[in-house]
């Protein structure tokens, strides 16, 4: 990226502000989008009319704390060998984290991939091997991959817990609570590469937001940004597509197949905003006997968020991190007291690491 095609698109977002004449708020979905943003110093280039807040599109943030202290119970119980990805180790449970029950003997183990996980159950048939299964439409498909494998290669011993997320219906009750006061949406890359745009569809056609498919680049975060005005300047929100290269209307429907092969809409709990009807995925009850729930009678105990803690309020876009009290005080990647401080795609640690810091 050149410093004239920085130039170039900060002037064409300062005219389009010019011709909207008000100020303007932004939501960038995607934690990895979050992170680009700082990365880039896109904020820097933009005017202060214009605001960009996080969203719930990190899937270590928006894991609820029910679920984490559920697979924290059932890797302690020492029936199974609970794997999961390395960044949900350190979230926090009731009381500890999964990497604090590791610690003290309990069987949890790291895994690049449910693939890894799966290929454990294959070397030890005498174990129960339950992979906990977070993240969006990204990952799922991965997920529903593997599952076609254990069942292509007679694995009996390997299950999932499912708490996978799906966005649309999350951005459809946060624009419906009336609380989340945004103009338009800078959409997820890599989902929107599975699901492609008819599920955001909703967005101008009830809402009247605009909304881009937009990459991780500068230029296409940039890019992005100006389309965005553009709908807005001209009262005409719709979902287009930026990240071409990548993102078709029609998504990928191999992975869509697949999918909808092995998962169901289920409601879904989400880490400081509740219960979202149909935005989880559950498996089918063909596949009941991958479903660790199911198996080990897996009981969600109550758990409350930190009552100081506002990882809610910054999933929904209300506050910025550094507006919580206990940002960079009690709260740190070090001693995280929220999941958004966790993650490397939590709003909280990419506030904290680029400008708590800088």
């Amino acid at each position: 990226m050149s410093n004239r095609d920085v130039e170039v698109a900060a002037a064409c977002i300062s005219r389009l502000m010019a011709v909207i004449g008000r100020p303007v708020r932004l939501m960038e979905v995607c934690g990895t989008h979050t992170v680009a943003i700082f990365r880039h110093g896109i904020r820097a280039l933009l005017p202060d009319s214009l605001q960009l807040l996080s969203g719930p599109g990190c899937p270590v943030c928006v894991t609820a704390a029910a679920d984490i202290e559920a697979a924290i119970l059932l890797a302690d119980s020492g029936d199974v060998t609970l794997t999961t990805f390395g960044d949900m180790m350190r979230v926090p449970g009731r009381r500890n984290s999964l990497a604090e029950v590791r610690a003290a003997g309990a069987d949890v183990r790291i895994v690049y991939s449910p693939l890894d996980a799966l290929a454990l159950a294959k070397m030890d048939p005498s174990r129960e091997i339950v992979f906990f299964a977070t993240g969006f439409e990204t990952t799922s498909p991965l997920i529903a991959g593997t599952l076609s494998e254990a069942e292509r290669r007679k694995i009996p011993n390997f299950s999932i817990f499912s708490v996978h997320k799906t966005v649309p219906p999350a951005l459809s009750a946060l624009l419906g609570s009336g609380e989340v006061q945004v103009d338009g949406f800078i959409l997820p890359g890599h989902v929107c590469t599975v699901t492609g745009t008819a599920p955001f569809a909703f967005l101008p056609a009830r809402f009247a937001k605009a909304a881009v498919v937009t990459g991780f680049a500068a230029m296409d975060i940039l890019s992005g940004i100006a389309m965005l005005l553009a709908q807005i300047a001209g009262g005409r929100p719709r979902v287009e597509i930026q990240y071409t290269s990548v993102v078709r209307p029609e998504g990928n429907p191999c992975a869509r197949e697949i999918l909808e092969r092995f998962f169901e809409s289920a409601d879904a709990h989400w880490r400081g905003i509740g219960i979202i009807p149909g935005s989880g995925l559950e498996l089918r009850p063909a596949f009941a006997h991958r479903d660790a729930v199911r198996r080990f009678g897996i009981r969600r105990p109550a758990v409350a968020d930190p009552s100081a803690c506002q990882c809610g309020a910054v999933l929904k876009g209300i506050k910025t991190p550094p507006e919580c009290k206990l940002f960079g005080k009690a709260c740190t990647p070090e001693r995280p007291v929220g999941a958004c401080m966790v993650s490397s795609e939590g709003s909280c640690a990419a506030y904290y690491k680029y400008q708590a810091n800088s």
